[in-house]
């Protein structure tokens, strides 16, 4: 490790109390909006950073990690595209902590120490139309090795239904690293505990999946743009699961919950999912950096963009993939100039991307198969050629895609994701109340006056787990508390409808409640 815990000891107990910036009231919220999704006490990180105890006790390995910028892990470049739902940190934001880290960690008032988020632990849409989960299955992983293991498993459903949102649960979320979620129409897919080498179907629908830190998948639902997938009936689900070295012994039963529109609902949009680019003819000789391309020009109508997905095993070092329009101009769609595997996720655009009739899309790899490659699995490095195994390579990049409409790239993707929210019924838990709940402008907490003297932080988070406003911060009281939170974001702009946490510190005990906006 290049920084050590212990200069960073010696920089603690020389410097507190001269830096200006302190974990109350600059960086444990950065912390919170960064990297606890991950880094909770639930969550699959190796550690939580949720106090300020926490981010001390691992302090040598967090500043490692921000300076060498592996994490938080957001691997696409964003000065190419910007993506929604970013967990991306700004270059000041990133200085910020590393200043704050080489001058002493001062802790501030504990006081001011902002509520954090809630990261649950089961289903946050609720109990859904479809529920499927995974037999009880022990990992393989030991020690410098992981397990792929894939079960496809009958839906059971007798007519076809469209989904407007799914959501992958790990039964386990510290070994569970990601999970896949394929339809297979003909049923024909095999499960595969065994071979600890399986990385899903190549001929079926990619849906989406589950990776640490994100959301469930929640297709656009409002404000003119309603969108879905058709889940066939007597289709199968497979579900294609990675977990990580080391959790050998370890149980997992993750499960998938499908919400349907309802049977009547018109004007749904359909979303399809395909690796519109692919290569399965090169070769990778050993002790070289290969370059792979490929591209795809058969685009007969105008079509929209929802999101991307690029595909590379151990080898990989680089991918970026763009499209050319009829006149030549290039549209960016997304650069991942350090490739890791064990990081990959469904980028959705900020907006609907608009691909005139055609254009062409092309992507780029480079592969590296040489031994300075910490991540190839042979050494020495042997010819690797495409393949199904993790130890083969692949180059797919996946797009969830529909016919264009005039109008589709102005659709704010971010927000219409909080708006499908508004629709779901979300069991409502709170130690304090919250009135009235669903609200349209307003919503008012009262939070009780337990002691002579009360000390109290409560904030507004949003579904993945970004600090919407700050209500109070450090607030003293005698009485109960009562404040008003009027739907506004820290910039006073109005949120969308969907689903928040109200997270309250009332001396030292933590406690939430679900609030909707209508």
């Amino acid at each position: 490790m290049k920084y050590l815990y212990v200069v960073l000891s010696s920089f603690l107990l020389s410097t507190s109390g001269v830096f200006s910036q302190t974990f109350a009231d600059n960086t444990a919220q950065l912390f919170y909006d960064n990297c606890a999704t991950c880094h909770n006490p639930n969550g699959i990180a190796p550690f939580s950073i949720m106090s300020y105890s926490d981010v001390v006790a691992n302090a040598g390995i967090i500043y490692d990690a921000i300076a060498q910028k592996t994490m938080p892990p957001w691997p696409p470049q964003e000065s190419y595209v910007g993506f929604s739902h970013s967990r991306a940190l700004e270059e000041t934001e990133r200085t910020l902590l590393l200043d704050w880290m080489t001058s002493g960690m001062p802790e501030g008032n504990p006081a001011n120490i902002p509520a954090p988020p809630v990261f649950n632990s089961g289903a946050f849409l609720g109990t859904g139309d479809l529920e499927i989960q995974i037999p009880t299955y022990m990992s393989k992983a030991v020690s410098g090795s992981d397990d792929y293991v894939c079960f496809s498993l009958p839906s059971n459903l007798l007519q076809n239904r469209t989904i407007r949102a799914m959501e992958v649960v790990p039964g386990n979320p510290e070994i569970v690293h990601h999970c896949l979620i394929y339809i297979d129409e003909t049923g024909n897919y095999p499960t595969d505990t065994t071979s600890g080498t399986c990385n899903g179907p190549t001929n079926a629908t990619l849906v989406g999946g589950y990776t640490p830190g994100s959301t469930p998948l929640i297709f656009p639902n409002g404000n003119g743009l309603k969108l879905g997938m058709d889940l066939q009936a007597n289709s199968n689900i497979v579900f294609a699961m990675h977990y990580p070295e080391g959790s050998y012994g370890q149980f997992d039963d993750t499960k998938v919950i499908f919400h349907f529109y309802d049977e009547l609902e018109t004007g749904i949009r359909q979303v399809s999912a395909d690796p519109i680019i692919q290569n399965w003819s090169f070769s990778l000789p050993p002790e070289q950096l290969t370059p792979v391309n490929a591209s795809y020009s058969n685009i007969p109508v105008n079509i929209s963009l929802l999101s991307i997905f690029p595909h590379m095993h151990l080898l990989g070092k680089s991918i970026k993939s763009y499209a050319l329009d009829p006149l030549n101009d290039t549209i960016r769609l997304i650069n991942i100039p350090d490739w890791d595997f064990h990081w990959q996720d469904f980028y959705i655009f900020k907006n609907l991307v608009r691909l005139p009739a055609n254009s062409v899309i092309r992507g780029e790899g480079v592969y590296d198969n040489t031994v300075g490659n910490v991540h190839n699995p042979n050494n020495p490095p042997v010819a690797v050629y495409p393949g199904l195994n993790t130890t083969d390579e692949m180059f797919l990049i996946y797009f969830h895609y529909l016919p264009y409409l005039p109008g589709d790239e102005n659709y704010d993707l971010e927000e219409l994701s909080s708006l499908g929210l508004a629709s779901f019924d979300i069991t409502a838990y709170s130690s304090f109340e919250v009135y009235p709940n669903p609200f349209e402008t307003s919503t008012s907490v009262r939070i009780l006056g337990n002691a002579a003297s009360n000390n109290a932080s409560v904030s507004i988070y949003d579904f993945r787990g970004r600090l919407v406003k700050e209500l109070a911060k450090g607030t003293t009281f005698s009485s109960d508390l009562l404040l008003n939170w009027d739907g506004t974001n820290e910039s006073g702009n109005s949120v969308s409808s969907g689903i928040y946490t109200i997270s309250a510190l009332v001396n030292g005990e933590h406690s939430f409640s679900k609030v909707v906006k209508r």
